[in-house]
């Protein structure tokens, strides 16, 4: 991949004519630059600015001659680390033992609790949202009760969740996701957070995939993904939790959570909490049934059809 080095910025423009300065950038097939985005200089004189990335001081000066721009100034771009500029944005999250920060916050770790590392990356979540600060209080209040054998982390993104039950736990968690790449992720943050060994990370859609199956039935399963998904993972996602065992839904807003609640309710799941955050809604729900025949050497039969999410 090319990097942008330089920058061409026109600057004093009317919004129009902006639009239309990038137009031509894009447009002129002797001009390639790697990007080309417009700014607001002046809201009260409504300026506005076109500027061009490309990888080189001669690229740049090429087009501004061919453009006959000769007010467009030329710049080298400052040499920074824009992902750790980035996370500086990121405060560290508590919720309840658990400690959850960014490379950049490491030397703000409190002591005692539960210190979690996760980095932006190229899979979804930091941790930062409410859906996971709210299955992390979840899973606190799990902790001051019991201490869950088998945990299952669907859709795990970043490994945010699993990481933090296979070190509450000190036991081995499942973490599945449909893409490999937050699969790849989940199984670095493990490492870098001393569970390497106990956090297995599976590229799976749906709950169909055998080391799923061969791991059930699951006292604790993580599902934070989005509201319809998890409506139909709900007879997969029944089937493979223990009698006495927690799910842990998120993903949904507060107007979503009668909706998915009635969905395990008819599979006979009981709520016992709900944790709400800004809109966001956590949902925690127990199984009371007894264990189901189907059950055998660990494994589990799910009738749940669909694909991705849904073909569970």
């Amino acid at each position: 991949m090319t990097t942008a080095r330089v920058i061409l910025t026109i600057p004093a423009l009317s919004l129009a004519a902006a639009e239309d300065m990038a137009a031509r950038f894009e447009n002129d097939f002797r001009i390639e630059p790697l990007a080309v985005t417009i700014n607001e200089t002046d809201e009260a004189k409504n300026l506005w600015e076109t500027v061009a990335y490309f990888a080189n001081a001669e690229d740049a000066s090429e087009a501004r001659e061919l453009l006959q721009q000769p007010t467009g100034t030329i710049a080298e771009l400052p040499e920074k680390d824009w992902v750790k500029h980035s996370l500086e944005g990121l405060a560290p999250v508590i919720a309840g033992r658990f400690f959850l920060h960014g490379s950049h916050d490491r030397k703000s770790r409190r002591h005692g609790g539960v210190p979690l590392e996760i980095d932006a990356g190229t899979a979804f979540g930091t941790g930062h949202h409410g859906t996971t600060a709210g299955c992390l209080l979840a899973l606190d209040a799990i902790l001051k009760r019991r201490r869950p054998e088998r945990t299952l982390d669907l859709g795990c993104g970043t490994g945010v969740l699993a990481i933090a039950a296979a070190r509450a736990t000190r036991r081995r968690t499942l973490a599945t996701d449909i893409d490999p790449e937050a699969v790849r992720v989940t199984g670095l943050n493990a490492r870098l957070n001393g569970v390497g060994r106990l956090v297995q990370a599976v590229t799976a859609p749906g709950l169909k995939h055998s080391r799923i199956t061969g791991g059930a039935p699951y006292d604790l399963v993580f599902a934070n993904i989005l509201a319809r998904p998890l409506i139909s993972l709900a007879p997969g996602l029944t089937s493979i939790l223990a009698p006495g065992g927690n799910l842990i839904l998120s993903g949904l807003t507060r107007d979503q959570v009668r909706w998915v609640q009635a969905a395990y309710r008819n599979r006979g799941l009981v709520s016992i909490q709900s944790l709400l955050l800004g809109n966001w809604a956590t949902l925690v729900l127990a199984c009371k049934r007894k264990r189901p025949g189907h059950f055998r050497s660990g494994r589990s039969v799910s009738s749940a059809l669909g694909k991705g999410w849904e073909e569970a």
